[in-house]
């Protein structure tokens, strides 16, 4: 018997043969062991998840040639499966309070203290405390979800104008050479550009990088050949109609396809930084394999995702 109850809370996957050729089934969805409570007003400690056993019908067919009796016998399955973690759960409440920020511009005074106080719980249970022994895991493309750098507003105010968007932002770290590079995307009517800045990076501390800045790129305009121009626009809070500007844009639209090829074929342009004081810090508080958290100079923050990660579906 004893041995038998043990075999029930196995980690792996236990089944279990009916004795009655026409059992009785009985419809358990789940069991929800434990619960995950966040309340979105203070966020309260969450506690430590179990797993969720889920208990299902199995047809005879699974049990293979070892199962005897009545070929009609329904048996079932008790399968373990785990909640998300506390940190889990923090997690997506937090890409849940970035909603509608545009990356922290729009922000306000309430959603910016409610993504801080997500922030230094998650800082809490940073699974990865010295974040420059783990380069690896730091390695890759990281895209800009929040920052509370007001550096950086000036720049992201570029996809408040018409026609103008911030497609993205983003941080690509190469481990081996010890660079970063800072990329920011921009997309209009007429075509798509982007602004970047190459830097290396020194280990300073387990969890503090240096960065110097060596140069920057004006990326070459890839322009269309096709603009697709909205019917309206929103301006400082007025709808603007464009339909009388239709012409116009025809008449754009030809000379615009004629320097296509031309302006499409130049090379980037290269700016050399050689100020001595082009350099700045980042501080890695959170480091996952989906996520990361750096505090900057003057006490800002950074959330950055990784690219290919469930955290940015929405």
């Amino acid at each position: 018997m004893a041995a038998a109850a043990a075999s029930i809370f196995s980690p792996f996957t236990t089944k279990t043969i009916s004795v009655s050729p026409k059992p009785k089934l009985h419809s358990i969805s789940a069991l929800n062991l434990t619960g995950l409570a966040l309340n979105k007003g203070a966020h309260a400690p969450l506690r430590t998840t179990r797993p969720v056993f889920r208990v299902c019908a199995v047809d005879e067919d699974e049990w293979g040639a070892d199962r005897e009796g009545d070929s009609s016998g329904v048996a079932t399955a008790l399968i373990a499966e785990e909640e998300p973690s506390e940190a889990d759960g923090l997690k997506r409440a937090l890409v849940d309070s970035l909603y509608g920020t545009d990356r922290g511009l729009k922000a306000s005074s309430d959603t910016r203290a409610e993504i801080i106080e997500l922030i230094t719980h998650l800082e809490a249970l940073n699974p990865t405390p010295a974040p420059t022994d783990a380069l690896t895991l730091l390695n890759g493309k990281w895209i800009l979800a929040y920052t509370s750098f007001s550096g950086l507003f000036p720049l992201l105010s570029r996809g408040t104008l018409p026609l103008v968007k911030v497609e993205e932002i983003s941080q690509t770290i190469d481990s081996e050479g010890f660079t970063v590079q800072n990329s920011v995307q921009f997309s209009g009517p007429l075509g798509t550009t982007s602004l970047t800045t190459n830097a290396k990076f020194e280990v300073r501390s387990p969890k503090r990088v240096q960065l110097k800045f060596e140069e920057g790129i004006i990326g070459t305009p890839q322009l269309t050949d096709s603009i697709v121009l909205p019917e309206n626009v929103e301006f400082l809070g007025q709808q603007i109609d464009l339909t009388p500007f239709k012409g116009i844009i025809t008449s754009v639209q030809d000379t615009a396809s004629s320097v296509v090829k031309t302006i499409s074929s130049r090379p980037p342009l290269k700016i050399p930084i050689t100020n001595s004081n082009a350099q700045s810090w980042l501080l890695t508080t959170y480091l996952d394999s989906d996520l990361r958290i750096s505090r900057g100079d003057g006490g800002s923050v950074f959330v950055l995702i990784k690219e290919g990660s469930s955290l940015l579906k929405p």
